[in-house]
């Protein structure tokens, strides 16, 4: 009766153990630091493996192997219990598409714009319009741009700038396209993804938002221009601000035969190379983190030669040239084409 007894403490003693075990075990993984929690998990987890191993070679009853896996498992969801969340960004991912875009001669610091990063089969691109990378009317012929990438997914103030060379060897590195009205006011230049700040907190469109969502776009769909508006943005952040704008011509024609459509929306110089894009209210996994419909670049605005300046306003009207040129500016070349 004594030896029962005897066995009977122990259980209670044991089981109390286990208990204070349980109440320690969630502080002392909530007190440590976030990045030693995977550490921590992995190394348990290469430990219960190595303990499996000699248990299955050991005379043990099969009460206590289960007990082992179930306690295992108990301790495996303790420790899910206390991961620290995933840190998310702390805007939304659209406005880390677009950045600032300041064109250099030298050391001469000459305009700014807008442009947004594109990424196709792995490539990193950065869009704008064609007339930020050299503009003949304007004699402008910058020979480099800067961009800013973000370096912190949860402080936004941080931020570095990146050199992009426009002319290797003398041949300038951006692609653009022409139709047959002529120029098409949209270039892209590669990235090189190696110049980078690492961490790059950024987001970039892809050939799936070119694609139609379901439901066509109509004139008077309500749309976004996403830019630097005169250069103004969130200069603490490094975020550009967002101009709300509408389809003002038949989209899908081009536009007194240009390959562009109209919005109707307040814009102004540094907007140029701006993402004109449309909401998608139901989008599938590919455009999940971002549901957009990318429909066209911004350019300029379009006015008449015979407005009186007195006595007429602006129309207020802009011309966006479509986003599915973007495919032929991204196409991989004869040289990177596999034989």
């Amino acid at each position: 009766m004594k030896s029962l007894q005897d066995a009977s403490e122990r259980i209670c003693e044991l089981k109390g153990s286990l208990m204070a075990i349980d109440a320690l075990l969630p502080a002392l993984l909530e007190a440590l630091p976030v990045a030693s929690h995977g550490h921590l998990v992995r190394s348990f987890e290469a430990h219960a493996e190595a303990t499996r191993t000699v248990m299955q070679h050991a005379p043990l009853f099969d009460q206590v192997l289960s007990t082992f896996e179930r306690e295992i498992a108990r301790m495996r969801a303790v420790l899910a219990g206390t991961a620290p969340a995933a840190p998310r960004t702390a805007t939304e991912a659209a406005l880390l598409t677009t950045t600032r875009v300041s064109t250099f001669q030298g050391p001469c610091s000459l305009s700014g714009a807008s442009g947004f990063f594109f990424r196709r089969d792995g490539r990193l691109f950065l869009v704008t319009s064609r007339h930020v990378l050299a503009d003949e009317t304007s004699s402008h012929y910058p020979d480099r741009i800067e961009i800013e990438v973000h370096t912190d997914k949860l402080n936004l103030t941080r931020y570095a700038a990146v050199s992009v060379p426009l002319y290797r060897g003398g041949l300038s590195q951006w692609r653009q396209a022409a139709d047959t009205a002529g120029d098409v006011d949209v270039a892209a230049i590669e990235i090189d993804v190696s110049s980078l700040p690492a961490p790059s907190i950024l987001h970039a469109f892809g050939p799936e938002h070119l694609e139609p969502s379901g439901d066509v776009a109509e004139v008077g769909d309500a749309l976004v221009i996403v830019g630097f508006p005169l250069g103004f943005h969130d200069t603490v952040h490094h975020l550009p601000v967002v101009r709300s704008a509408s389809i003002a011509s038949a989209f899908g024609v081009r536009f007194q035969q240009q390959g562009y459509f109209l919005t109707d929306a307040r814009t102004h110089r540094g907007s140029s190379g701006a993402p004109v894009l449309r909401r998608i209210h139901h989008p599938n996994a590919d455009r999940s983190q971002l549901p957009w419909q990318l429909l066209g670049v911004h350019s300029t605005r379009m006015d008449m030669r015979t407005r009186d300046l007195v006595q007429d306003e602006s129309l207020g009207l802009n011309c966006a040239w479509y986003a599915d040129v973007l495919m032929a500016l991204t196409e991989p070349s004869k040289a990177t084409m596999p034989a």
